[in-house]
């Protein structure tokens, strides 16, 4: 037996959190440049897997070698922790979907900093989200797909399937969410650039959203919210 209320689930980096910026600072303290955005996209496995290093620029292969796998986590864990950012408009979004008392609202991440979920609560803490207030706030490991998390996560809290999104900018979170009955909310402006979702994995133009403001707009508009697609003045954040 289904309930009533529909479900949201977000993802983290890409998404919500301006992931780039973040790992271009961590990457600068071991002397290693990732280049520009657009290649990066390209090569999006280089933060979710700093195992694959055959996508590196040999400049970055050597680095890697060099000052190893942890030492770069653990500047990343320090970036994050202090420094990254939600993308504008997203904090707003995420604190009317927590508000709303018929929406089912919580995070899926497969971020690689050291305890990923404390690292996003104080990301998420800095523009005044507490993630104590999500509905679920879980971490998938690299070595699991998003799939079974989504279906467990409808399942847990008897979600009907056609109430049910999810939210990725990988065509890995798209096919989670088709997989599992959801409707996907998919980003163009993350680890994958628009072309990418489209012709290389057949992701529709229709469920693409280009900038955050569009995501906003969608999900308001899907889920009978006020429209925050606007942007929203800017948040002051403690340490800014």
């Amino acid at each position: 037996m289904y309930q009533s209320k529909r479900l949201i689930i977000l993802d983290a980096d890409g998404t919500t959190i301006d992931a780039y910026p973040a790992i271009e600072a961590a990457f600068a303290q071991h002397g290693m440049t990732l280049g520009e955005e657009k290649s990066f996209q390209k090569r999006h496995h280089l933060f979710k897997y700093l195992g694959g290093v055959k996508e590196f620029p040999s400049i970055i292969k050597k680095n890697l070698r060099k000052q190893g796998r942890k030492k770069i986590v653990d500047s990343l864990t320090d970036v994050y922790r202090a420094d990254a950012r939600l993308y504008p408009g997203i904090a707003d979004m995420i604190r009317s979907l927590i508000a709303a008392p018929d929406i089912v609202v919580g995070l899926v991440t497969r971020n690689i900093t050291n305890e990923p979920l404390e690292t996003l609560r104080q990301l998420f803490a800095r523009h005044g989200i507490d993630v104590g207030e999500l509905d679920f706030f879980d971490h998938v490991p690299l070595s699991e797909g998003k799939t079974s998390q989504f279906r467990l996560t409808r399942e847990r809290f008897q979600i009907n399937p056609a109430r049910a999104y999810a939210c990725g900018d990988e065509y890995k979170d798209f096919y989670a969410a088709i997989n599992t009955g959801m409707h996907p909310f998919m980003v163009s402006y993350g680890f994958e650039d628009h072309d990418r979702l489209i012709e290389k994995f057949a992701v529709p133009d229709e469920v693409i959203s280009r900038t955050p403001a569009d995501l906003c707009r969608r999900v308001c508009n899907a889920l009978d919210l006020a429209d925050l697609g606007a942007p929203a003045p800017a948040l002051k954040i403690a340490g800014a």
